[in-house]
């Protein structure tokens, strides 16, 4: 890309007022004629430029075309003048434009030294480019919203004065002094570009040898103390970013072994919980054997005693097998017994056939026999769970050798 002839709107930078009110008419405008930047950054792209003539009053606004390379046109905001630099311990000032884009500010400006007549641009410069086109890291590594105008010249500054980009044309009546800058026509009137100042000869010699005002150093030292701080600038740059991926690669390992730990907790969480209703469900596998091998037992016993007996008696049709069994048969029948004579003599109060005195104190004698014997079975039947679980063992240790 190359920067077109300026052919723009211009200003006059008499005041920083003016140059506000500029700023704001050209931001403000709509319609065919309005700049193509984005609305939600207008306000910041006025303030970048007001803080950058406040600093370099040498740059100044105005609006230009700009062409791409594949011949397309836009009306953009440009700064134009000079960044002043030291080098051996002069100041000079190298004529730039720093176009801002339509991408501005979130990506960086476009910077072109700008030669005069009686300047070329220095063949393999480290930052600037045979067409003028400037690549400094600040603009390499332009970070929206931090990034601004201001730092931008002043980094343009120090990298001039490292190494300046420009030198005067071989002359066989050198002029020191660059002509004032050049006017141009808006609407019938001449304004200046920028204000008319006096270009201070470039540091650099002419053609034939000989070095303006003063004479360089060892060349070959200032080269190499270039391409060091290149050097150092670039690497700086790619460890800085293989840092920044390094650790959001860690990050997001972190993020999976954390998601990973809870699947594993969850899973051994889901296998405790079979592998107990596994056990429970065994254990009622077991009971369910041992039962149906008692009844069937039973049934094989007893089958041919009914056939023979014929009409069989239902309390004497079934025979308890063991002692605690029948003292469990036992206390339930005196307990329902006494449950069905307290709800008789209940029956009897209501109808007024016993005395109340005779009611209570027969009530109170049969409920604590009927706990008794309700404690009683309750021993029993612990008893009971004992022994079966036993049996249990001992069933299940013929399985096992079975």
């Amino acid at each position: 890309m190359a920067p077109p002839p300026p052919e723009a709107a211009v200003h006059s930078p008499s005041s920083p007022q003016y140059t506000q009110q500029f700023l704001s008419n050209v931001l403000s405008q709509r319609g065919p004629s309005s700049l193509p930047y984005s609305e939600d950054v207008k306000w910041l792209i006025r303030q970048h430029l007001v803080s950058l003539i406040d600093m370099c009053p040498s740059l100044q606004p105005r609006t230009a075309t700009f062409t791409y390379n594949d011949g397309r046109t836009v009306n953009l905001l440009q700064a134009n003048g000079t960044v002043p630099m030291v080098y051996l311990d002069a100041t000079y000032n190298i004529p730039v434009i720093i176009w801002l884009l339509e991408s501005y500010p979130r990506q960086s400006p476009l910077v072109f030294v700008n030669p005069t007549r009686h300047m070329v641009v220095k063949d393999s410069h480290p930052f600037v480019n045979s067409s003028g086109i400037v690549s400094i890291p600040y603009l390499t590594n332009w970070v929206y919203p931090s990034s601004n105008l201001v730092e931008l010249v002043r980094n343009l500054s120090n990298f001039f004065s490292r190494d300046p980009p420009l030198y005067t044309k071989r002359n066989p009546n050198p002029n020191p002094h660059p002509p004032p800058g050049t006017s141009f026509s808006n609407s019938g009137s001449t304004r200046p570009a920028i204000p008319p100042r006096v270009y201070p000869p470039s540091p650099y010699g002419s053609g034939s040898g000989g070095v303006v005002g003063r004479k360089m150093d060892d060349r070959s030292e200032v080269d190499k103390k270039n391409a060091i701080d290149e050097l150092m600038v670039k690497l700086h740059s790619d460890i800085e970013g293989l840092g920044k991926a390094r650790e959001a690669d860690m990050e997001g390992l972190f993020n999976a072994q954390g998601v990973l730990r809870r699947r594993e907790e969850e899973l051994r969480k889901g296998v405790k919980e079979m592998l107990d209703e596994k056990e429970g469900l065994e254990q009622q596998l077991q009971m369910v054997l041992m039962n149906t091998d008692v009844l069937e037992g039973w049934v094989r016993d007893n089958e041919t005693k009914v056939k023979k007996i014929g009409n069989v008696d239902v309390d004497e049709a079934f025979e308890l097998c063991d002692r605690l069994s029948k003292q469990m048969s036992d206390c339930n029948a005196s307990d329902l017994a006494m449950e069905d004579v307290i709800y008789s003599m209940d029956k009897a109060i209501q109808d007024g056939a016993i005395p109340f005195d005779q009611y209570l104190r027969n009530v109170r004698l049969l409920s604590r026999e009927q706990f008794i014997h309700r404690a009683t079975a309750s021993k029993v039947k612990a008893a009971q769970m004992q022994a079966q679980v036993s049996h249990m063992a001992s069933r299940l240790s013929q399985y096992a050798l079975s």
